[in-house]
């Protein structure tokens, strides 16, 4: 295996794939940097404080040794950094008041003290926090450009838009590309898990299978208690087929799993799953705790409906609303009993499947009678409705 966990041969994917991004981003602001040095001093002599804006000089070139070691080397709570870095650069063009002269500052042919610098921390923005980031840090700073200026033209709008526009679709090529990467780890986790899968599965079919089915005949065939033998090894044998063949489809980009592929995973020689053909997609958390309640109302028939019970599972999608229901077959639950465990305050009917199809917003009814066994029905609702249910 790989150190990322997956099979020798399969690619790896990058743990931040805006990397090149924040190199650009880096390279952006020290060739920036070169130009508003070359600008200052071409315009130095005329500038109402030489010495300040020499000074600004250098802290930008500071503060672009700093960023560009912090930019390299990315991890999270960066937003916050990235956010000082903004108000050093509206601090920084807020210093061009006291460095140019009031005829300087109302010629736009005379650029504020960091000129083009301050693009970067545009770009940093949009990096770091997407599309929605980049556009904001552009507002800021064209705002700022605005407030030093002292009056709208133009050119100074038409700078609004640019900037605004810039760090929006950096932004959006950031969350793109991160969107991708996630897609593509998704992709390799299961392709590495179906090559797991493959290989479990010609193992144990070369070993446990095979074992387990000639103890499956040859108790059947000396009858008495080989036979009960026999058939708990039948009954294995048929859950890892099961489990090595079927595999519950993971959840995508917005954490939604396919409840059906969960539910079959359930299916034994005494259990049957009956789902749609087409995946039930849910909320990942909604899906793993219905199956946990679909799983106790399982246990429950194990433990209580009688050694040789049915259970049928039958899931249905309604669009609104996604019922489950557990039947079987065995000896029932005679009258009062679940009214008396609930007073009681057990933890398996009471509690734990009542109290979290509740905590669902949905309703869990029984029907039962004394050797008519039992039917559980879930009905939970689909947080987000009808829309997007089957795929």
């Amino acid at each position: 295996m790989t150190p990322a966990g997956l099979p020798a041969g399969v690619p790896s994917v990058p743990k931040d794939p805006t990397v090149p991004l924040w190199r650009a981003a880096v390279l952006l602001r020290v060739i920036t940097l070169l130009f508003a040095a070359g600008v200052v001093l071409t315009y130095l002599d005329g500038y109402q404080r030489p010495w300040l804006a020499l000074t600004g000089v250098g802290v930008m070139t500071a503060w672009t040794v700093v960023t560009s070691l912090r930019y390299l080397r990315p991890h999270d709570r960066l937003l916050g950094f990235t956010v000082g870095d903004l108000v050093v650069c509206c601090a920084l063009m807020t210093l061009s008041r006291l460095v140019l002269s009031h005829e300087q500052l109302r010629l736009d042919a005379v650029p504020l003290l960091p000129t083009i610098w301050v693009t970067g921390v545009v770009a940093a923005g949009a990096v770091c926090g997407g599309p929605t980031v980049g556009a904001a840090f552009g507002g800021v700073v064209a705002a700022f450009n605005y407030g030093v200026r002292g009056y709208v033209d133009t050119d100074l709008t038409r700078d609004l838009f640019l900037l605004v526009g810039v760090g929006f679709v950096l932004g959006l090529a950031a969350s793109a590309s991160r969107q991708s990467a996630e897609r593509l780890a998704r992709a390799l986790r299961a392709e590495a898990a179906t090559a797991e899968r493959e290989r479990l599965a010609r193992s144990i079919h070369d070993g446990v299978l095979q074992v387990l089915a000639r103890v499956r005949r040859r108790g059947t065939e000396l009858g008495g208690e080989a036979a009960e033998l026999a058939r708990l090894a039948g009954e294995q044998e048929i859950a890892l087929r099961t489990l090595v063949s079927t595999a519950p489809e993971p959840t995508d980009e917005n954490d939604n799993a396919d409840l059906a592929g969960r539910l079959r995973l359930l299916a034994t020689d005494r259990i049957s799953v009956s789902v749609p053909a087409t995946a039930v997609r849910l909320p990942g958390a909604l899906a793993r705790e219905l199956e946990s309640v679909v799983g106790e109302a399982l246990a429950n028939v194990v433990r209580h409906a009688g050694p040789q019970a049915r259970a049928w599972v039958l899931l249905e999608d309604l669009g609104a609303d996604i019922v489950v229901s557990v039947r079987d077959d065995g000896v029932g639950i005679p009258p009062g009993r679940l009214d008396e465990a609930e007073r009681e305050g057990r933890m398996g009917v009471a509690l734990s499947m009542r109290g979290r199809v509740a905590e669902l917003g949905g309703s869990i009814t029984v029907e039962t009678a004394p050797g008519a066994g039992v039917e559980w029905e879930l009905q939970v609702p689909r947080p987000d409705g009808p829309a997007g249910q089957r795929q």
